[in-house]
């Protein structure tokens, strides 16, 4: 990928853009008339994607119609760790109704988180071939449903079957959020408005617990799945009012008249390739392509043990160590979400920032460059984790005095993890654009089956190796298969981009 820096006019300089594997074929001709309008809608040709001259093109929309639409996708993929986490304050009162181990309650939730990884495969084909929109009211219809059912389980069975139908309708848009990201956006704002997807899965976590426990401690447990079940009808009558659709096809081959509405409530099929068996294991060989695998991998690793470590282990350490109840326990993740909303706030519009930044000084632009944002986040993780498992031991030992200096350390690992997600799932998009729904569904599932998997061996690590040993060894894993691999891709980026300048070369692959 290389980087051209366009003018408009003599002196004004605009802003650089990522250009993918050629400079002309995304500066193809345009004809008179859609430069015109380009230049009357943006006040810039140097856009990239270009979008066409229609304005049902989602990339010509108008912003405020832009927001309502990632609102409503970041909302509704952070309702799904929402709900996972949100019986997180209620493994106790569970394991009394259903006559189960609160281990074992505590399953309705592993199972949520590995049902959530797995069937955006399902869902991402169908989304490319008949839209954005239908699977979106499928997907909350269906998560309405699953969730009143949950509200009338009485055995510990058939709430598992509703967790399980929760998280396979719910889990469109953790598969293809990211693409519709790249549907709306532009590269030089799409590192900010990636990140209020990626903010809102993170945020669902700790905003579980902390919002459920006082349901379970005030209405009961039953009105957890209740308030789930609200929520979801209201997103679905939201989509029904809000959502426009956002797959487009701009290519020549596929021309639209100008001001041609589309119907949003006749659906029928957008792309006419045939769905095949491959089609929905497709993201899958992205496994060869290492500006994928890498960051997915530091992600899924920052992710697990900076956020759903603390996140899963929290109500035990704080229930055993200070007796604290559903709602107590909840108040405690009010330290996660600080930091993870600190994170997002600094790590999308400086990511973007320092992109601009850095291509005006240097005259290239290239998606390594985000990677500079990264290391902020890995040493503000490391910081976190040690702190909230030394301050942790040191309770233990302290006959169990109550101090919020371990919180500090979980906001830390969180407004880290929140910088890492943000950078390497951008990173990760920007290199393969033209698959950014199949590289935010594999970024997805190595995230969540890390993150299913964390809970089986976290109990035992931290009885083993005591609260400081164990953040230790997790800082460990973060360092070995992610910094260090990251870093080797950065090292390589930056040394192939100085290889082509110096042969002349204008293309980068």
């Amino acid at each position: 990928m290389d980087i051209k820096i366009n003018q408009i006019a003599p002196g004004k300089e605009v802003q650089a853009t990522y250009v993918e594997n050629s400079i002309s074929e995304s500066r193809r001709p345009i004809s008179p008339e859609h430069e015109r309008y380009l230049l009357e809608r943006h006040g810039t040709l140097a856009l990239d994607p270009l979008p066409s001259a229609d304005p049902e093109d989602p990339l010509n929309w108008p912003s405020w119609k832009k927001e309502i639409q990632i609102f409503l996708v970041a909302f509704h993929a952070g309702m799904n760790t929402f709900t996972a986490a949100g019986i997180i304050s209620a493994f106790a009162p569970l394991a009394t109704k259903y006559g189960v181990s609160i281990d074992e309650s505590a399953y309705l939730v592993a199972v949520q988180i590995l049902f959530l990884g797995v069937f955006p495969f399902f869902w991402n084909p169908l989304s490319n071939r008949f839209g954005r929109r239908p699977i979106f009211l499928i997907s909350t219809l269906g998560s309405l449903a699953s969730n009143t059912g949950g509200f009338f389980c009485k055995s510990y069975g058939t709430q598992m079957l509703s967790r399980i139908l929760v998280s396979i309708f719910g889990c469109p848009p953790l598969g293809f959020g990211s693409a519709v990201v790249t549907e709306l956006f532009f590269t030089h704002e799409r590192a900010q408005k990636m990140g209020w997807w990626t903010l809102l899965i993170t945020l669902g976590i700790p905003g579980g617990p902390l919002i459920m426990g006082f349901v379970v401690q005030h209405l009961g447990i039953d009105w957890v799945f209740g308030i789930f079940a609200i929520a979801n009808a209201i997103q679905f009558l939201a989509y029904l009012i809000f959502n426009a659709e956002t797959l487009y096809d701009r290519s020549e081959s596929s021309p639209r008249p100008q001001n041609q509405k589309r119907n949003r409530f006749r659906f029928h099929r957008l792309d006419p390739t045939p769905l095949t068996l491959g089609s929905f294991f497709a993201p899958l060989n992205l496994i060869t392509k290492v500006k994928v695998v890498i960051p997915a991998v530091a992600f899924a690793l920052v992710f697990c043990y900076a956020n759903t470590a603390i996140t899963v282990e929290l109500p035990k350490f704080y229930g055993e160590l200070f007796h604290f109840n559903a709602q107590q326990v909840g108040l405690q993740y009010i330290s996660v979400i600080i930091g993870a909303a600190i994170g997002e706030q600094l790590s999308g519009p400086m990511s973007d920032w320092f992109v601009n930044r850095y291509t005006r000084r240097v005259g290239h632009s290239h998606p390594v460059h985000r990677l500079w944002i990264g290391y902020i986040g890995f040493i503000t993780v490391f910081i976190g984790i040690i702190v909230w498992g030394i301050e942790l031991e040191k309770i233990e030992k302290r006959k169990r005095q109550y101090t919020v200096v371990p919180l500090v350390g979980a906001a830390f690992s969180n407004f880290g993890s929140q910088v890492i997600t943000t950078t390497m799932t951008t990173f990760a998009v920007d290199n393969y654009r033209e698959r950014s729904g199949d590289v935010g569904l594999f970024v997805n599932v190595i995230r969540q089956i890390w993150a299913f998997l964390g809970p089986f061996y976290f109990p035992g690590m931290y009885d083993t190796l005591g609260f400081a040993g164990a953040s230790g060894a997790l800082c460990a894993l973060i360092f070995v298969f992610g910094v260090i691999p990251i870093a080797v891709i950065h090292y390589q980026g930056r040394e192939k981009k100085t290889k082509t300048e110096t042969t002349g070369d204008s293309n980068l692959a």
